[in-house]
């Protein structure tokens, strides 16, 4: 059972990476079964469609995003600091997001193209994003702004990786993650600066 519990694993990992860097679409059993290295009757012992896979794909996905934030929230001080890590991604991923785009928002794109039933599991990622920010904006003291800023961090991070991708420009990336960190700051600064009276 562990046996085959691991090749299961083996197949969601490497059907994950082919989707990211291929394409749902574009992606064949053969391509997955190739790149774990096993035949197609061991595959189809695991997997009986692309869509079960696609499924595995994006649970796996949600299962990663929830462990990172909850990584981030143990290793970060603050929530300010837990939002810059946040914005950081886009430099720390930014050699597979120029050659591939943002992993979450290619998928997507995908799947709405396509019209896929999993489209709403797939944006679910999104969503744990932008629960997650806002709920740092939160704790920041921001509670009408907190959603709103949530989706303004995200909308930035994936306008600044579809750029990416388009443009291979690693100085325009550094330059947008400034302006976001700049953009915090200010908020940080008028949100603790006393308030006139009326």
């Amino acid at each position: 059972m562990a046996g085959s519990t691991g090749t299961r694993a083996q197949i969601v990992d490497a059907a994950n990476r082919l989707f990211y860097e291929q394409g749902f679409e574009h992606t064949s059993f053969a391509a997955i079964a190739e790149a774990v290295g096993i035949s197609r009757g061991n595959f189809y012992h695991h997997f009986k469609t692309k869509d079960e896979i696609l499924s595995a794909v994006i649970e796996a996905r949600l299962q990663s995003t929830r462990a990172m934030l909850a990584e981030w929230d143990r290793d970060e001080p603050g929530p300010a600091e837990r939002v810059r890590r946040f914005v950081e991604i886009v430099v720390t991923n930014r050699a597979d997001i120029q050659n591939y785009g943002c992993p979450v928002g290619t998928l997507t794109n995908e799947l709405a193209k396509l019209d896929h039933p999993a489209r709403p599991q797939a944006v679910a990622v999104f969503g744990l994003f932008r629960t997650w920010l806002r709920e740092q904006f939160e704790e920041l003291g921001f509670t009408v702004e907190a959603d709103d800023f949530a989706m303004h961090v995200l909308a930035s991070t994936q306008g600044v990786a579809t750029l990416s991708n388009a443009f291979h420009d690693s100085e325009f990336v550094h330059r947008e993650v400034d302006r976001l960190h700049d953009w915090l700051d200010r908020c940080l600064a008028d949100h603790a600066s006393p308030r006139s009276p009326h």
